[in-house]
């Protein structure tokens, strides 16, 4: 897919077929997601796959602050990607040390999972599968319900699968309007 096609015409997509979408075509897509850029390198983010339902269950009842609309969705999906990365690397020159290198400090460990979240739902997209990429959540919650390890954290909840619904664009801002030049 022509990559300017493939960023104009990425949306969030929150209804799927009842299909689980199989482990190879998710390797495929982490294959192309590990190169999202990250700090120094460092590759904090993790791909936890789920499609247990009684777990997406758990993560629709406890993991979303009581949010009706991601509840909704959680409810109908098949599949969700929990994004998690390791704490305390981003940020740093030196990844076991204390200092961080960014006034940003730990900060930067959610723009490293952004970019790496972004990408897969690029990657997922390209392979004809649809996304939607959750801001409310309940990191702690989700993290005890799926047995996170201690180092790491949600970065976000990304449900997909093979969508079942058409999503047309939202108007967007002109360029002037978001652009400056000085």
């Amino acid at each position: 897919m022509d990559a300017i096609k493939m960023l104009t015409e990425r949306r969030s997509i929150r209804k799927y077929k009842d299909e689980i979408v199989p482990q190879e075509v998710l390797k495929e897509i982490v294959e192309v997601s590990k190169y999202a850029p990250s700090w120094a390198n460092y590759q904090i983010v993790r791909y936890n796959f789920i499609s247990d339902k009684e777990i997406i269950s758990k993560i629709a009842e406890k993991g979303v602050n009581g949010f009706v609309y991601n509840k909704t969705t959680l409810e109908n999906a098949k599949n969700i990607l929990v994004l998690s990365f390791v704490k305390g690397k981003s940020g740093k020159l030196d990844p076991e040390g204390d200092e961080y290198a960014t006034a940003k400090s730990k900060e930067w460990e959610m723009f490293d999972a952004g970019i790496s979240a972004q990408t897969f739902c690029l990657a997922a997209h390209e392979k004809g599968i649809g996304t939607c990429i959750f801001g409310v959540i309940d990191a702690k919650s989700i993290a005890k319900i799926i047995d996170l390890p201690k180092d790491e954290t949600v970065g976000t909840v990304i449900t997909f699968g093979y969508p079942d619904e058409v999503v047309f664009s939202s108007p967007r801002k002109s360029v002037s309007e978001i652009t400056r030049f000085k």
